[in-house]
């Protein structure tokens, strides 16, 4: 039988912080008005799921691995960081490039988008600091299967609607628009904000 007072807690908890911006809602945002609608949907798809992994990491105590292994949160802090620099460095060098008018969706793109969004979030230090201290916290011991997928059910979904509607409202064709006439400072203030999210991440490593 479902335990609704801990769903309810933990979903409070997580709309809570699903809101609050960091690297994924900044790599949302910029694939979103400068890929295809698709594309931006993939590394929504991709983040989602690290969140659900992140969750049920939580859910089954994360908070003592990560207290028995210390070195494994710094491993994974340091390689997210390493890609968020990489990433952001990346978009402000090609940020003289000009805006493709109407980017092609193939197979390839779908899959890099994907990827994007599981490696910008598995190392991202807010989904983790977040799902292995408040949202273990709020996590009750010895729960039952149905509350466990309850609980995952409300992270896929709060985050596939939170993400997904960044994603959707902009990707619109005005607000692409909008992009292509202002690619390079738009390119240049979104990789100075990742590249600044991965340096924090290794100085707090």
């Amino acid at each position: 039988m479902v335990n609704w007072a801990a769903l309810g807690a933990v979903s409070l908890i997580y709309a809570a912080g699903v809101v609050i911006p960091g690297p994924n809602f900044v790599a949302v945002a910029h694939k979103a008005v400068a890929a295809t609608k698709a594309q931006a949907l993939m590394l929504v798809a991709g983040i989602v799921v690290v969140n659900l992994f992140w969750a049920a990491c939580a859910i089954l105590g994360i908070g003592v691995v990560f207290a028995a292994f210390p070195w494994l949160a710094l491993v994974i802090k340091v390689a997210g960081a390493g890609y968020l620099i990489w990433f952001g460095s990346r978009l402000i060098i090609a940020s003289g490039q000009q805006a493709v008018s109407t980017p092609q969706v193939n197979a390839s793109g779908l899959r890099q988008a994907f990827f994007q969004g599981v490696i910008t979030n598995i190392g991202n230090p807010k989904a983790i600091a977040f799902f292995a201290a408040i949202f273990s916290a709020a996590t009750p011991p010895h729960l039952d299967v149905a509350t466990f997928i309850a609980m995952l059910g409300v992270v896929g979904v709060m985050a596939t609607v939170w993400y997904g509607f960044v994603a959707l409202t902009l990707s619109h064709p005005r607000i692409a628009a909008a992009y292509r006439r202002r690619k390079k400072w738009i390119d240049r203030v979104c990789g100075a904000l990742i590249v600044g999210l991965g340096v924090r991440m290794a100085v707090r490593s």
